[in-house]
């Protein structure tokens, strides 16, 4: 609307409302603050944490240990169930510490005229209406309509994603323009990087763009991350087995051997003690933790534990330009003179005149490190050519200085003898009528300049021309009228936001496991393509901008969405849009950003990255993994980390369900043999389980990543916790293990031998056992008796030495042995045991090298 108009409508002008206007319209609209939305009570936060299939088995098998009298066991079992829903109740509410941030990105005061008067208020009591002044670290208010602009300079990166300040005026637009290029507003939470402006408020709190964001938050539900829906999946499976083996053995101990219902029902509890992993919980969070601290040090900062194993499943990301893949930083790349155009580093031989203007007419500081980006640029430009910014500056002292303004385009400082000019091209070339070209000049050639113009668009640079006018005495005359016409074209500048020099190898490693990289900005078409093709992630589609897309369906754009690499202009409803579309095809979607427009997104991502340097306080809190360097290669690291803590979460898996299997299966062997003891009590249960979970499997939280681990696809979402690999190891090893355990255990019962010392040795073989197995499950299907794999992780050997020092404390310490029933080993036992753990171990070696080559 033209300016006037506006005022019209909502019943204002340019002095400001009055007093009893403003308390009307407040009482009537309310204050300009964003809700909060409702909070869950902490005790119902807590009580959900609970609500897993895998933590109702845990509570279960802690019951049963306490109903055996065993309360030292129940404590421990309950203790990683307590251990576990702390974790979960710490790291809830992230949406909700979102919102809250969004919120503080109000200002919290403002000035504004009221009854032709200038006061500073609370932004809360600003309404529709207003008339509010901005000047140079102002936060914007509320979002304005502008209606004055000098020199107006907003940086809008948190609404838009544009890396440089926007220029202000007050002209009108159409209706359907694009956010980012809305030039007659001031949007709510941007900040005034330059000049001076005057605004009247059109939108306080919800109705403003960042209470759209927010409102657009609170509706996105974030989903389970697929190791936890994994678990979910896992707990029930397991449950069922569980509840169904049980249930069987005491039917068939019954029918079989007239075994009494309460000594089956207890034998029962024995086998779904044994089943249970009671400290896989506790592993899973250790190894989730473990991947926490080592993508710390790759400044990778993970604010929710299960997100360090999302990153391992992660098949697509979706990643800002600015800041993430470039360097956020403008640097000249480009001249173009009358002759030709010429990379930057030779504009120092070529373009002389070209530098001293581009030093002269500058208002940043002369080391180039303060001041607007592209004044920056120009400084290290002529420092890069031989300039001396500081001595050039004392020859040419400044006489006179137009200061940039939105309404012609350009800047101009008067020196002794001459005008020095730069701003758009299109302005620029419109005042001059020369061209410099060495030292001389001559007519200028518009078609030439218009070529070069065309040709540094295309390829998505800011261009930036540079002119200057000679004068006959040094008086100060600067103004307008002075540099209508008349000039004498120097060149033209072309900047770019170069990518980090570490980006295109994190790419090509993402092409190489298999994952797409898919930018998504608010710049430019013509400059997210030419990044694009520079780091060669442009799809068969080369750009799909915001508009294009929001003619697009769901449907539709679910078909283009994985042909299309390269996404402009994007809003914050458009992220989330692409977001839904690639989950929808069943993908794994990291996405990233540093802005408030951005939180939605990170929040309905599998998972959220934001930047740590650049970002917003609601895009981190919106986010499961914060870049502590604004780093694209740092999310490769991640994914590289994430792939490692998945497989090894699944090798503790290999490794703690055979031995809880050749438990269950002992328990079930015994009943369905009729024994008339067990060979395995119901507290050895629970110590082997306690103290493999504690020493061995704990210990697969420390493995290294094993090479190749970025040569292999993405896991499929639906991809199980197990697999059949796993299922099979199971079966395998729990079979071995079990016919170790129980042949030791009759061999020494039938040969005269004390049940106390049948029972013992079955124990040892069980747990020497899986001794032999853990340096199996070291490797999935790479040899685990090489040097390379013996010693790449020292923790294994640390927790067998605990183990061995905890079993002989049970074997052979008298306090011990009355607690779990046992006797003390000679040496023809350990023996025994010595050698069919080694033949465990070559079994399981042999089955991996079979496997090795029927893969090959």
């Amino acid at each position: 609307m033209p300016v006037d108009e506006c005022l019209s409508v909502l019943c204002t002008h340019r002095g400001g409302l009055t007093a009893d206007d403003a308390e009307r319209r407040l009482a009537d609209l309310g204050p300009n603050a964003l809700p909060s939305p409702p909070r869950r009570p902490a005790w119902r936060r807590l009580l959900a944490q609970f609500h897993n299939v895998l933590i109702h088995l845990l509570l279960v098998a802690g019951v049963a240990a306490a109903a055996l009298g065993h309360p030292v066991d129940a404590a421990v079992i309950f203790g990683v169930v307590v251990v576990n829903a702390l974790i979960g109740f710490m790291q809830e509410g992230k949406a909700q510490r979102a919102m809250e941030a969004i919120g503080r990105m109000l200002a919290p005061r403002a000035r504004v005229l009221r009854d032709g008067h200038r006061r500073t208020l609370d932004a809360e009591c600003l309404v529709p209406g207003d008339v509010v002044l901005l000047k140079a670290g102002d936060r914007v208010p509320a979002d304005l309509r502008l209606i004055e602009s000098h020199g107006l300079r907003i940086d809008e990166a948190a609404l838009t994603g544009e890396s440089v300040p926007v220029e202000k005026c007050t002209a009108t637009v159409a209706e359907d323009t694009a956010l980012a290029e809305r030039v007659g507003m001031a949007y709510a939470g941007t900040m005034v990087a330059g000049g001076q402006g005057v605004g009247v408020v059109v939108a306080t709190a919800n109705a403003t763009e960042l209470g759209r964001i927010s409102a657009l938050l609170g509706r996105v539900q974030p989903l389970a991350t697929p190791l936890l829906r994994q678990i979910e999946h896992f707990g029930r499976r397991l449950s069922v087995v569980i509840v169904s083996l049980a249930a069987a053995m005491v039917v068939l101990g019954w029918l079989l051997h007239d075994t009494p219902l309460l000594a089956g029902f207890m034998a029962g509890v024995a086998l779904a003690v044994a089943a249970i992993p009671e400290g896989l919980l506790a592993i899973i969070t250790i190894t989730l933790a473990m991947g926490v601290r080592r993508m710390a040090a790759r400044q990778a900062v993970i604010r929710r534990l299960p997100a360090v194993e999302t990153l391992g499943a992660v098949s697509v990301i979706c990643t800002d330009k600015t800041g993430t893949l470039t360097c956020n930083e403008l640097v000249a790349a480009r001249i173009g003179l009358a002759d030709a155009a010429w990379a930057a580093e030779q504009a120092g031989a070529r373009a002389p005149a070209l530098l001293e203007a581009a030093v002269l007419c500058n208002e940043a500081a002369a080391d180039g490190h303060d001041g607007d980006p592209i004044e920056r640029a120009l400084i290290r430009l002529a420092q890069a050519g031989g300039v001396d910014v500081a001595a050039r500056r004392e020859v040419h002292p400044r006489l006179a200085l137009l200061p940039f303004s939105s309404d012609y385009k350009f800047m101009a400082t008067q020196h002794p003898g001459r005008i020095c000019l730069k701003g758009a091209p299109e302005t620029v070339l419109a005042r001059c009528d020369r061209q410099r070209v060495g030292d001389g000049e001559q007519p200028l050639d518009t078609g030439h300049w218009h070529a070069l113009l065309d040709a540094m668009a295309r390829d998505g640079l800011r261009v930036l021309a540079l002119a200057e006018k000679r004068l006959d005495d040094d008086a100060a005359c600067l103004d307008l009228a002075m540099v209508e016409r008349g000039l004498c074209l120097l060149g033209l500048v072309a900047f770019i936001d170069p990518p980090r020099p570490e980006v295109p190898d994190a790419i090509a490693a993402c092409r190489s496991a298999g994952i797409a990289v898919k930018m998504i900005t608010g710049d430019h078409a013509a400059t997210a393509a030419a990044i694009a093709r520079t780091l060669e992630i442009a799809g068969d589609d080369e750009v799909l901008t915001g508009p294009e897309l929001d003619r697009l369906d769901d449907r539709a754009l679910a078909e283009r969405v994985e042909a299309v690499n390269v996404y402009a202009r994007a809003t914050p409803e458009h992220k989330l849009r692409l977001v839904t579309a690639l989950q929808a095809r069943g993908r794994v979607v990291a996405m990233t950003g540093d802005g408030a427009n951005d939180a939605p997104a990170l929040k309905r991502a599998d998972i959220g990255v934001a930047m740590g340097v650049k970002g917003t306080e609601a895009a981190r809190q919106a986010a499961e993994m914060v870049l502590a360097d604004d780093n694209f290669a740092t999310i490769v690291a991640g994914v590289e980390e994430g792939r490692g803590v998945y497989d090894n979460i699944r090798k503790a898996l290999m490794f703690i369900l055979p031995t809880n299997a050749a438990q269950a299966l002992i328990i079930l062997l015994a009943v369905l043999a009729g024994l008339a003891v067990l060979p395995l009590t119901p507290v050895l249960i629970l110590w082997v389980n306690l103290v493999t979970s504690v020493t061995l499997a704990l210990s697969l939280a420390f493995e290294p990543l094993e090479a190749g681990v970025m040569k292999r696809a993405p896991r499929s979402p639906t991809q199980g916790l197990l697999g059949g690999y796993i299922v099979w190891r199971v079966v395998f090893v729990g079979a071995l293990l079990t016919a170790m355990s129980f042949a030791g255990f009759l061999l020494w019962a039938d040969g005269g031998g004390e049940p106390a010392l049948a029972r013992t040795v079955a124990l040892n073989m069980l747990v020497a056992g899986s001794v032999a197995y853990l340096f199996n499950s070291r490797r999935w299907t790479a040899p685990g008796w090489t040097p390379e794999a013996l010693l790449a992780n020292p923790w294994a050997w640390l927790s067998v030495a605990v183990l061995a020092l905890l079993q002989a404390a049970v074997t052979y310490w008298p306090p011990a042995q009355a607690v779990f029933g046992t006797q003390g080993l000679g040496w023809r036992e350990w023996g025994w045991i010595a050698a069919l753990s080694a033949a465990l171990f070559i079994v399981v070696e042999l089955e991996k090298a079979w496997l090795r080559r029927w893969m090959n």
